[in-house]
């Protein structure tokens, strides 16, 4: 392993690298490694202080985390400084996996997959906002001149900020990444760059890479890039689309000629459908895991005239309106997530779902109903309530130690009831002079 990470670096020209993990919430954590030192950081790791990291399961107490990088997602990023790259790593306390860090969990249920007899390959969307941010806090977008009603897919949209959107295009292609389209989204001021799928750790470590590429992209041209879910009541929220698919031996599952639905699927692909439909209120608490979530999916309307988030759990085929859709024959679109979520985890929990409908071998219902289903959760905290009722997916976080998923529950219990004891402004424009 020393050899590899040393031979990396070297044939980069890599100078810094970036000993990088998220935590639970998806903060990116990071020490700056010399290359002088890169064997160190390769037999033992780089440590770091748990608790002072956020939502990593540690209190000060607590020995240190030691970020342990794996090799194979070694990424030079000169197109950000010079000389540097980052590698993605698996937290690890007194030698043993550390099971609160998201990737570690990834890993488990990759492998619980695996021991199914499966090999799971996803395609993630991200969607984000470009912004300027004034001294008073107030947003605004980055281009002035994104006033359309209707801004999707607009061609000058995309050429005003071509400068940025080449940028982050060349990078992916630069890494290997396959970039295949850059558009304008149904919002103003909303972009999204698609890269070709990958096996499911590696697009989950692109994921998190591309979100830190496009933060410093844009801060270098005085721009804010967020992933936040819905930054405008007005417009379009931003979701992280899931597009999951299974192999075995190679071979993929879900096509089947004989599908008399009309979707293309086999049996297993629609028990899988079915494990996603049945956990999905449960979902819900991984794949929009904040507050600002249940803004987008309780959207009703948006200045574009559609929300493009699901209210319901339903399955459909080349339909943007349901929960799961089905563009071809080769994959499921799990549209229920949103640019808040963990990636690690997203995929994860989706994946946990859905292997536990192949094992039930779960029906999912006719086309387009809801039938036995609730409504997807209106809150947060309604969210963590289905999560927590919910063994599949609770047993997801807790797959590499017991705790996580109540620690995990706990900590956006106390988001949202930070958020409910805050006065908002619609409250003091509702009841100021209301009695």
């Amino acid at each position: 392993m020393v050899g590899n990470l040393q031979t990396l670096a070297q044939d980069a020209g890599t100078k810094f690298v970036l000993a990088l993990f998220v935590d639970l919430r998806g903060k990116p954590c990071a020490k700056l490694v010399p290359v002088e030192a890169i064997d160190l950081l390769a037999t033992e790791g780089v440590g770091f202080a748990g608790y002072a990291v956020g939502a990593m399961g540690q209190e000060p107490k607590d020995p240190d985390i030691m970020a342990i990088p794996d090799p194979q997602s070694f990424t030079p990023i000169p197109f950000i400084k010079e000389g540097l790259a980052i590698v993605h790593c698996d937290p690890h306390v007194e030698g043993q996996p550390w099971p609160y860090a998201p990737r570690v969990i990834l890993k488990s249920l990759i492998q619980r997959a695996a021991d199914a007899g499966f090999e799971p390959w996803v395609g993630a969307e991200v969607e984000y906002f470009l912004l300027t941010r004034a001294s008073d806090g107030s947003l605004a977008t980055a281009d002035t001149a994104d006033t359309a009603a209707q801004p999707c897919y607009d061609a000058r949209g995309v050429t005003r900020m071509y400068d940025h959107l080449t940028a982050i295009s060349t990078a992916m292609n630069t890494l290997g990444w396959s970039n295949y389209a850059n558009d304008h989204e149904d919002g103003n001021g909303q972009f999204e760059q698609n890269f070709q799928f990958a096996d499911a750790l590696t697009t989950a470590d692109r994921v998190i890479t591309l979100r830190y590429l496009l933060s410093m992209i844009a801060a270098e041209r005085g721009m804010v890039a967020t992933f936040m879910p819905k930054p405008f009541s007005d417009r379009t929220g931003s979701g992280l689309h899931l597009h999951l698919s299974l192999t075995s031996g190679g071979a993929p599952v879900f096509p089947e000629n004989s599908d008399d639905r009309g979707l293309g699927l086999s049996p297993t692909a629609y028990s899988f459908i079915g494990g996603i439909l049945d956990h999905a209120c449960a979902l819900q608490a991984v794949v929009g895991p904040t507050v600002n979530s249940y803004k987008r999916t309780g959207a009703l309307t948006t200045a574009s005239g559609a929300s493009w988030a699901p209210k319901l759990p339903t399955y459909g085929g080349n339909d943007r309106t349901h929960y799961i859709r089905v563009p071809d024959s080769q994959r499921v679109e799990l549209r229920g997530g949103d640019g808040s979520a963990n990636p690690y985890l997203a995929i994860a929990a989706a994946l946990g779902a859905g292997i536990d409908g192949i094992k039930r071998s779960l029906d999912p219902g006719a086309i387009g109903s809801a039938t036995g289903r609730t409504a997807l959760p209106p809150t947060l905290l309604h969210a963590v309530e289905e999560f927590e009722g919910d063994a599949v997916i609770t047993g997801v976080l807790d797959a590499v130690g017991a705790g996580v998923a109540s620690y995990f529950a706990g900590i956006k219990r106390d988001e949202f009831f930070a958020y409910h004891s805050t006065v908002s402004p619609w409250e003091v424009d509702q009841y100021l002079t209301a009695f």
